[in-house]
């Protein structure tokens, strides 16, 4: 078996992979670009832990891989956003690179009390190294993980011609999908919450003891609601040229006009038959994570099964939530939709 071929800076096989944080080098390793299609996150649990690496220092990195144009997902969770990016990549055209976990460093690193300075220098590097192209002329969108929604302002600034889409599935979408997804995702939205109030992106009038009291979905549907109110201050300040946003059920009920829109909007240069293969292609006909044959009526199917076995909690907790919107003078409708 042949190993990987020397590293090349310049090669966006070399992914930019890991933040050594007490080396401030980077981590690099190969990844082939049929490889990205076969994982729905560039993790290590996907890709596999025992791929040879190699390390570079952040500062050789930034002055030696200049700005390039990117397009950013934002999104929200359970909003079929792997779904877009997997439809939006084409060969030659965009390259979609799902959840890199070299973003979640800069969150872990912010987190951990690093000077502003020292969290916007390494957000540099990562999206620099990102938005390497496989091919010339192709631009790459990335989809970080949603707990880099409350650095999305940060990234957007730093690279400040590139255009992002806000994804969000509605409420009682997002909460039948925490149930869906069992015991996992109630504690992981717990998690989510706990890291959004570190980052101090929570301004919901609650306290401390608020969010201990409440039930998982409660907590669910806090943190859907902060992120709701960030994507709306994203989009109030930025405006249409570069901020977009774009409701899951829209994406779903009418992927061709979306995925026109989404193309332009993030700056693709998509012909007519580069559209009608996006929209055609495996990732409105295959589950975005196992890959198995999956449409939009089995996924309804499912969701009816779970909201049914679910109605009395969810239809409480989105009836709850609804007052803390309107409590806090927070529209539940995005501004600025992709389609309109």
């Amino acid at each position: 078996m042949t190993g990987p071929p020397p590293f090349d800076l310049a090669d966006a096989a070399w992914l930019a992979h890991r933040h050594i944080e007490g080396a401030d080098r980077i981590a690099f390793q190969h990844v082939a670009r049929a490889e990205h299609r076969t994982a729905p996150f560039l993790t290590d649990e996907y890709l596999g832990a025992d791929r040879p690496r190699r390390e570079l220092g952040v500062a050789e990195c930034l002055g030696e891989v200049p700005p390039r144009p990117m397009g950013f997902i934002f999104h929200s969770a359970f909003c079929g956003s792997t779904l877009l990016l997997s439809a939006l990549d084409r060969p030659g055209l965009a390259m979609g690179l799902s959840e890199p976990v070299l973003l979640n460093d800069v969150v872990g690193f912010r987190r951990r009390g690093a000077p502003p300075a020292a969290v916007a220098r390494l957000a540099d590097a990562a999206t620099r190294l990102l938005a390497r192209p496989f091919t010339p002329g192709e631009r790459v969108i990335v989809k970080p993980s949603n707990i880099l929604n409350p650095l999305a302002e940060l990234l957007l600034a730093l690279r400040s011609d590139a255009p992002a889409i806000l994804l969000h599935a509605p409420l009682e979408t997002f909460l039948v999908s925490v149930v869906r997804k069992g015991l996992w995702c109630r504690l992981w939205v717990r998690e989510l919450l706990e890291g959004f109030l570190i980052d101090q992106v929570v301004d919901l009038g609650m306290t401390a003891n608020d969010y201990f009291r409440q039930s998982d979905l409660q907590v669910a549907a806090t943190g859907w609601l902060a992120q709701h109110a960030l994507f709306h201050r994203l989009a109030g300040k930025l405006g249409p040229a570069r901020v977009r946003t774009l409701d899951s059920e829209v994406l779903t009920g009418d992927p061709a006009a979306v995925l026109a829109a989404a193309a332009a909007h993030l700056g693709l240069a998509a012909s007519a038959d580069d559209l009608a293969a996006m929209a055609a292609g495996p990732a409105f006909t295959r589950h975005s994570k196992s890959g198995a044959a999956f449409d939009t009526v089995q996924r309804a199917a499912e969701y009816a099964d779970a909201r049914r076995a679910h109605e009395d909690e969810i239809g409480k907790v989105v009836i709850w939530a609804q007052a803390v919107a309107k409590a806090n003078g927070l529209p539940l409708d995005l501004p600025l939709p992709l389609l309109g």
